[in-house]
Formats: C-alpha cells, sequence, structure tokens
C-alpha cells in the first residue's frame, strides 16, 4: 500500500482543520493508500505553544521521509506546508495537489 503524506492547513482554526483532515485521511484509505497525517498530533499537543509546534513539525517531517508521496490540500499554503513541500522536493517525493472535487467523487460533499 503507497504512504501518503497528508499536508493542509492546520493552524489558525486548529479545530476545523483536524476535521478536515480526517475527511482528506479517508479520501486516501479509500483511494487505496495509507495516509501519515501528523495533525493529529494536535490532539495530543497545543498547536499554539511554540514549543508544542514545534515538537509536533518535527515529528511530521521525520515521517515524511517513509511517505511515497506527498498529497497537499486546502485552499492556503502555509508555513508549516511550504517546510513539508520543501523536504519533499528535496528528497525527490512526488508532490500531489487534491483539489475538492476530486474529494467529493471519492467520499461526496461534507454535509452529505
Amino acid at each position: 500500500m503507497k504512504k501518503v503524506y497528508i499536508c493542509a492547513p492546520l493552524s489558525g482554526d486548529v479545530q476545523d482543520n483536524l476535521e478536515k483532515a480526517k475527511r482528506y485521511s479517508e479520501y486516501a484509505l479509500r483511494c487505496g493508500a495509507a495516509p501519515v497525517t501528523p495533525h493529529f498530533y494536535a490532539l495530543c499537543l497545543d498547536d499554539s505553544i511554540p514549543e508544542e509546534r514545534e515538537m509536533g513539525m518535527a515529528a511530521g517531517l521525520s515521517l515524511l521521509w517513509f511517505c511515497d508521496e506527498v498529497w497537499m490540500f486546502g485552499d492556503q499554503t502555509t508555513d508549516g506546508m511550504r517546510a513539508e513541500i520543501k523536504l519533499a522536493h528535496n528528497l525527490n517525493i512526488k508532490v500531489r495537489i487534491i483539489k475538492e472535487h476530486e474529494i467529493k467523487k471519492v467520499i461526496g460533499d461534507v454535509s452529505a
């Protein structure tokens, strides 16, 4: 099974972004991939505390090395996402941009 790193916003509205990360993970699973979703560290770390955010980012980036691809989601690119994409490029890991209409085809609409 292909391992895909879920690259999407977390900071800002953390609760909403965690819900989106769950959806992106479901999308990856239904596409036959194993998602690596570092967003879930926010369930035990506080993203608003710089030291804890750094700990979560470091843990996530350490897992990116083992992934076959990075799947990028969302309408914006955050600083954290830029760091993930930069590392992926340095490691020659393919970065794929996933659009909302692709997600809807596989798992339906959020309101569904």
